[in-house]
């Protein structure tokens, strides 16, 4: 008797173990929100670069730093990273010029701290979510391996009932096992990508950020000694 199987994608994720097809539906919804993640991700830090350098063409055109504030304070929900730290550090350092008697060294270092504030909370909103890529990408073909896994066991199995097995049998359990394997990498491989590719945007912005700190902590320590 001529065993025939149906091997369409359809039929093979409707008729694997539930077991298996519910490692498929966890690895769809992972590679879905890393989808979202990835396209997300995309635009704020193409929103964070063009802020940056729309915010460095300003400061230095020449501009008065006081303007340069009052715009930056007027705007402070809609503007970048580094307009935050601007903001911030011009902040403290008025407070602590307006008083009698400015100490240079400890208005100088209030600044500083003030700025490296502001750098670490816009440093965790550029990196919110690349631990969910990174986790995507290491886990997602350890979850579609372990459906492969336990699919094939069950190819195998199914074979204790039958007298002369022949590869028609297995075929249908080994093919929808595979194809949780390949779901995973279906998940993980664009999160790894993703993940590397905005990790090092990120550290290029953290460089810039630190580069502007200390050119604007500068400028500033030339006023104050002035």
């Amino acid at each position: 008797m001529q065993v025939t199987a149906d091997l369409s994608l359809v039929s093979l994720i409707a008729n694997a173990s539930l077991l298996v097809q519910l490692v498929m539906a966890l690895l769809l919804i992972i590679s879905l929100m890393s989808w979202w993640y990835i396209f997300r991700k995309l635009f704020t830090i193409r929103r964070a670069r063009e802020q940056a350098d729309e915010f460095e063409k300003q400061f230095w055109s020449g501009v008065d730093m006081t303007t340069l504030y009052q715009v930056a304070v007027k705007t402070r929900h809609s503007a970048g990273s580094l307009e935050r730290i601007f903001e911030a550090g011009f902040r403290e350092f008025t407070k602590h010029k307006t008083r009698p008697g400015m100490n240079v060294e400890a208005a100088m270092e209030g600044t500083r701290r003030a700025m490296r504030a502001t750098y670490q909370r816009e440093m965790d909103r550029l990196e919110a979510h690349m631990a969910f890529l990174a986790t995507v990408g290491s886990v997602s073909p350890y979850v579609g391996l372990f459906g492969t896994v336990w699919g094939i066991m069950n190819a195998f199995r199914g074979l204790s009932n039958v007298v002369s097995a022949t590869l028609a049998h297995v075929a249908p359990g080994i093919a929808e096992a595979l194809i949780a394997t390949a779901m995973g990498l279906f998940a993980a491989i664009p999160a790894v990508v993703a993940y590397n590719r905005y990790a090092r945007d990120i550290d290029k912005l953290a460089i810039r950020y630190e580069s502007f700190m200390e050119e604007f902590s500068n400028i500033l320590q030339r006023q104050a000694h002035a």
